[in-house]
């Protein structure tokens, strides 16, 4: 029962991109975090490395508890893990810009899993009659002219006229 709920968690948001991108924050973090002796010989050099981890840490555990927030996460967490490259020991050895571009990229490609839809059942007008004319394609009304209503696709596939939602609004 535990394991179904960690399941259904763990399915429900971008969780391998904000596990990567929380292992790339605690990489950068780790150098200027050593012991006092090699943090005094780094200098002021180590607050960037330092404040760049906690930020990816801190947007790996948004992609977690806020998944609604994953594009704007993977984005930042791409940006701050390429900007750790440059201004944190190379991006924690170049392990931790990695593994943060990866994370980022993850947590921003995310989609939530959509609920699988109904199955269509053929109306009674499709169904063949007794001389073999369909009753959407095949009739033909009073004045002798056959319907313009076409026929439903076959297995289930959608149409060349079925409209799609886009939020943006890119509609062909």
């Amino acid at each position: 029962m535990l394991l179904n709920r960690w399941r259904r968690w763990r399915r429900s948001r971008p969780f391998w991109g904000g596990l990567l991108a929380v292992l790339a924050g605690a990489e950068i973090c780790a150098l200027p975090l050593a012991p006092l002796k090699v943090m005094l010989q780094q200098g002021v050099a180590g607050i960037p490395s330092v404040l760049m981890g906690a930020v990816m840490i801190v947007l790996g555990l948004t992609a977690w508890f806020a998944p609604a927030q994953r594009g704007l996460a993977g984005v930042l967490t791409t940006l701050v893990a390429t900007a750790a490259l440059v201004l944190s020991n190379l991006g924690g050895f170049l392990i931790g810009t990695l593994l943060g571009i990866l994370g980022g990229g993850l947590m921003f490609a995310w989609q939530p899993h959509a609920a699988a839809a109904a199955p269509v059942r053929p109306s009674p007008t499709d169904a063949t009659d007794a001389a073999g004319t369909t009753g959407a394609t095949g009739a033909t009304g009073a004045t002798g002219t056959a319907d313009v209503t076409p026929a439903p696709p076959h297995d289930n596939a959608p149409s060349r006229s079925t409209r799609h939602h886009d939020p943006q609004g890119a509609q062909p």
